[in-house]
């Protein structure tokens, strides 16, 4: 495989093509299903992850879904079963809810899985150009060629096409304006360096992976310039739920007055949101942090708090780029 074919899912021959993202970095498995159930337990399970990438896996899962049964029953459940496995990432309901439309608007649910594939069709091929002109836009952040920090994984893996901050240090990468990128490697299940390590490296953009705790010693001693996220949801008010980890970068880089940016497209801000606070976070399972690749590295006994996201307030947010430009606060999403 060729450095530039790594993929996070694709649509072929009524199947849909997956990385299943638990075995990277040692592993590229692919899996190819047209199973909804099967897609719905690899977003539950983090197989495929990343806000843009589940809402076309589950575009898909759901068109999937009445390729042989069509009825209103068929549809809801799978339409309920897909909703309920990530509950924080937006995009995911977005994506659902505009296959649910279509559906709803057939005559005759005989043609529902051509009507609903055209649509998640769409849908993935709009996230590849979102993520491209979050490239492009995000070039106005930069001032001189720069030392980034970014948390958690942004890139292929995440999304239909480039990436969303992942996109930004590419496009950045190609103009000359990066000389290193810091990947947190972002506890527990490290998606930084086990996922955007392996982005950094198969675009030989130049990087290095720290501690999720060594970020502020890097900020102190002057060697970061700027900070760029993804996120999984955007409030009107322009607060942000990302990875866990993302609100302590944010807090640190006010400190250390470093600019913090986040880039997502508009099918991350959620219009029916008003704050942060209305903001469901997933908490997930205690093993996720009592483990490491299966083997126990905690006292078992141990009660675990171990939430997926956490909630950056807009006024520590320096800009967000999303495919239209770049916002500046004080932000107001409604639509």
């Amino acid at each position: 495989m060729k450095k530039s074919d790594y993929f996070s899912l694709k649509f072929e021959d009524d199947r849909l093509i997956f990385c299943d993202q638990t075995h990277l970095p040692f592993e590229e498995k692919y899996i190819a299903t047209d199973d909804y159930e099967v897609i719905a337990d690899a977003i539950r399970r983090l197989a495929i992850r990343g806000a843009p990438a589940i809402g076309i896996a589950g575009a898909y899962a759901l068109a999937l879904a009445v390729k042989i049964y069509s009825s209103p029953i068929h549809f809801s459940n799978a339409y309920e079963t897909l909703l309920s496995t990530r509950p924080t990432a937006v995009n995911l309901r977005w994506a659902l809810n505009e296959l649910k439309q279509v559906y709803e608007g057939l005559s005759d649910t005989c043609s529902a899985y051509q009507n609903l594939l055209e649509r998640a069709l769409a849908i993935h091929q709009d996230d590849i150009e979102k993520c491209r002109m979050m490239g492009e836009h995000g070039l106005s952040i930069f001032k001189k060629p720069s030392v980034v920090l970014t948390h958690c994984n942004t890139g292929r893996f995440a999304t239909g096409g480039e990436g969303t901050a992942f996109s930004v240090l590419r496009t950045a990468n190609e103009a000359g304006l990066i000389t290193m990128v810091y990947a947190d490697e972002t506890r527990p299940l490290l998606q930084g360096s086990r996922l955007t390590a392996f982005e950094l490296s198969r675009q030989g953009i130049p990087f290095t992976v720290l501690p999720d705790s060594a970020a502020a010693s890097l900020m102190s001693a002057g060697m970061i310039d700027l900070v760029i996220t993804g996120s999984d949801r955007i409030a009107v008010n322009g607060d942000a739920a990302n990875k866990v980890g993302t609100y302590m970068l944010a807090v640190l880089c006010a400190y250390h007055k470093i600019p913090f940016y986040i880039a997502a497209p508009t099918s991350t801000f959620d219009p029916h949101c008003p704050t942060g606070a209305d903001i469901p976070i997933e908490q997930r399972s205690a093993t996720e942090v009592l483990h490491t690749s299966g083997t126990p590295v905690a006292f078992p006994d141990a009660q675990v708090y171990n939430p997926s996201f956490d909630v950056t307030p807009a006024s520590l947010i320096t800009g967000i780029i999303s495919e239209n430009g770049l916002h500046l606060p004080p932000y107001n999403f409604r639509k």
